[in-house]
């Protein structure tokens, strides 16, 4: 089969804790004939599959470099701190960055939070990743503080988390390259804004369908009988067999 004849396809990059089922249900409702590619990937690779056109698209988070590219903001996740779960911070429901400032504070390599300075004290090197930074939380060597899905994603029994009130917090958007948005790109778009099947900007609305025409006035309408009047078929006005209300018989005067 050669390239022109293979299936249509749509190649979707997502980063690790966004979770793209809902909306592949979705398009594979919608677009049963176009095979969804799910692709997870590190943030970094991300941007640069957009950029050599190896996806048509990707949830990606921000703040991301934007040459070239497009990109929607879809929602803002809560940031949270990762403990042991015997660690004090437990003891409250939420806590602010300055209540972390006597503790090692972990900041992997692929960080997704825009820090000008992580709060607290920085341990002696930076993990390569998250799931470092959390095998690192549950040995006791430091707290780490990621968006809630990623603590979610590395969950472990032994560790648990609490929002922070005055962090950065990462936006997730779905982006694409500016010079590639195709029929499939905004069927996507459309997709995870929410558009009906029916919008002018999704798949073709459904034809409006022909109303029941009316009779026109003085005709009867198809499969009815005509009303008779006094003199027809039907109810006579006048009484029946010379008999008056009641069906008694009238008296002779």
């Amino acid at each position: 089969m050669t390239d022109s004849e293979a299936p249509p396809s749509f190649r979707l990059a997502y980063v690790r804790g966004v979770t793209p089922s809902k909306w592949a249900r979705i398009w594979h409702e919608r677009l049963p004939g176009v095979t969804l590619m799910l692709i997870p990937v590190s943030p970094d690779e991300a941007v640069g599959l957009l950029r050599d056109g190896a996806v048509d698209a990707a949830f990606v988070r921000l703040p991301i470099d934007r040459t070239g590219l497009s990109a929607i903001p879809l929602y803002t996740e809560t940031t949270v701190v990762v403990v042991p779960k015997d660690h004090i911070v437990t003891a409250v429901e939420e806590v602010a960055a300055a209540d972390l400032a006597d503790e090692i504070l972990l900041h992997p390599l692929d960080d997704t939070l825009d820090w000008e300075r992580p709060p607290g004290r920085p341990a002696n090197e930076r993990p390569a990743t998250t799931e470092d930074a959390v095998e690192l939380v549950a040995a006791g060597v430091g707290l780490l503080v990621v968006p809630q899905s990623l603590a979610r994603l590395h969950h472990r029994r032994d560790l648990t988390y609490r929002p922070v009130s005055d962090a950065p917090e990462s936006r997730v958007a779905l982006s694409w390259p500016e010079d590639a948005t195709t029929e499939l790109v905004e069927e996507f778009i459309g997709i995870v804004r929410g558009r009906t099947v029916n919008s002018t900007r999704g798949r073709p609305p459904t034809p409006p369908q022909p109303k029941e025409k009316r009779p026109a006035a003085g005709k009867p309408a198809a499969g009815r009988s005509p009303r008779t009047g006094s003199g027809g078929s039907g109810r006579s006005g006048g009484s029946k067999g010379g008999k008056g209300k009641g069906g008694k018989p009238r008296r002779r005067s």
